[in-house]
């Protein structure tokens, strides 16, 4: 059974930091390519990042240059390094694979005031 749980959100002013993990059980972690995805109130949930198992990452433009994607392929824990954080990035994160899996965790809450 897939399980996927994030953590790390929260309140921050524009410009700010967040660092996003989570933890992903039931799935082949080392064979998959994980990302992590956001919905927008209103919006559809979109990849913003994603890591493949050799370790290259994609990022959705609006992030590039101020995120960044890691993984613990040890532990199962996959990372999300927030920086210089916009109004525009806050919405609720989810962690998954990519292509992502039925099972969605609770996400976590990311919101930048400005």
């Amino acid at each position: 059974q897939v399980q996927l749980v994030e953590s790390g959100g929260g309140l921050v002013q524009a410009g700010g930091s967040l660092r996003l993990s989570c933890t992903a059980t039931g799935i082949m972690f080392r064979f998959n390519a994980m990302g992590w995805y956001r919905q927008a109130p209103g919006k559809q949930r979109e990849l913003v990042a994603r890591i493949t198992t050799g370790g290259t990452t994609n990022y959705v433009d609006s992030v590039k240059g101020r995120f960044t994607i890691s993984r613990d392929s040890v532990k199962n824990m996959v990372y999300l390094q927030m920086n210089s954080l916009k109004p525009e990035d806050t919405a609720v994160y989810y962690c998954n694979a990519d292509p992502p899996t039925r099972s969605w965790g609770q996400g976590t809450q990311v919101t930048v005031s400005s």
